[in-house]
């Protein structure tokens, strides 16, 4: 990528190096990637996620001969959602909840789809050959979280794009790029993250009302606060993936606390930043800790919001293509108009 291609607009900069690259080059010499059978028994699928360390898996369907969708995190935590919230009495309701949960045992994935299916979305995949920003576009438009690259050519799956791995491919060459201005500016001036009605739990707060908040508001963890406010932990969708490796899913009534203890190697821990630090430090901070949001905290630890991954993404690739996108088709309908109104 020539500099000069930036049109004197260094706000660019990000986005035409995105454009500048495929999904392939992303795709390292070797990595690990983790394909399910619909015909796969549940539990032991999400048993698998926890052993190999992955948030999601793509299915494959044999008798279509074709990837059919994504088993991830959220399907998991809807399946528990719909069977633990049975009405019950309350002399049978232990015992009814096991059986219902213990049901899941002898499900397959392709019954969970058929029993999830307004839910169920469809394969959002993308070519090795596009690039990298239609990849990130691909996932902040539809809300995805990992996208498949496939070959149109094999039809084999070849890695998984997701936020945090576009991000960390563009900070490995941060320096050999022009910095936009706006890099130097806090968060709080560009308006990055969420600060409104920002959605938290305490320790004990019980697993199902988390789950149920996942869900309701469409987000990925919950900062965890003690009694007097401050932030202590974080607890995220991928947590919940314990609950099926360990079986403790008939019991959703415990607590995050004594959910968190069910925790195995790999929690990435919660992080945090101020809302007056650079839009440059957060990015760099976010990606060293290779977390998937940074929660925003005053000077007390009470938390003021959260910036995730897509946030960042979000502003400094699509927000400066788009900005000049409309000026650039502002510019081209003034003479339009112009003439229209000598005509009138």
């Amino acid at each position: 990528m020539e500099v000069e291609d930036l049109d004197e607009n260094e706000d660019l900069v990000f986005a035409k190096f995105m454009k500048a690259h495929k999904c392939y080059d992303l795709i390292p010499t070797s990595s690990k990637l983790v394909v399910f059978d619909t015909q796969l028994n549940v539990k032991k699928a999400f048993f698998a996620l926890v052993y190999n360390g992955v948030r999601a898996a793509p299915l494959w369907d044999t008798n279509k001969q074709d990837f059919v969708g994504m088993l991830t995190i959220t399907d998991f935590i809807k399946i528990l959602q719909k069977y633990y919230k049975t009405p019950l009495t309350e002399d049978d309701s232990n015992t009814a909840h096991v059986v219902r949960m213990d049901e899941l045992e002898d499900h397959k994935i392709n019954t969970w789809r058929e029993v999830l299916h307004d839910y169920s979305l469809p394969l959002i995949a993308i070519d090795p050959d596009a690039s990298l920003f239609e990849a990130i576009q691909m996932l902040l438009d539809n809300k995805v979280h990992r996208l498949p690259v496939i070959d149109p050519v094999t039809g084999n799956a070849l890695y998984i794009l997701t936020h945090k791995r576009i991000l960390r491919f563009l900070y490995l060459y941060i320096y050999d790029l022009p910095s936009p201005q706006f890099m130097q500016r806090s968060i709080e001036e560009l308006n990055i993250g969420s600060y409104n009605n920002v959605a938290t739990a305490t320790v004990d707060t019980p697993l199902y009302i988390a789950l149920n908040t996942f869900l309701d508001r469409r987000i990925s963890a919950l900062p965890v606060l003690d009694k007097s406010g401050k932030l202590v932990d974080i607890y995220a969708k991928f947590d919940t993936i314990n609950l099926a490796a360990e079986k403790t899913y008939n019991n959703l009534d415990i607590t995050i606390g004594e959910a968190m203890k069910h925790r195995r190697d790999g929690f990435e821990g919660v992080r945090t930043c101020k809302k007056t630090e650079s839009l440059a430090s957060v990015m760099e901070r976010i990606v060293r800790a290779e977390v998937h949001r940074l929660v925003i905290v005053n000077e007390e630890d009470e938390v003021h919001g959260v910036v995730s991954l897509s946030d960042i993404l979000s502003y400094v690739v699509l927000r400066p293509f788009r900005e000049a996108a409309r000026r650039r088709d502002s510019v081209q309908s003034q003479p339009i108009i112009a003439e229209e109104l000598v005509e009138s």
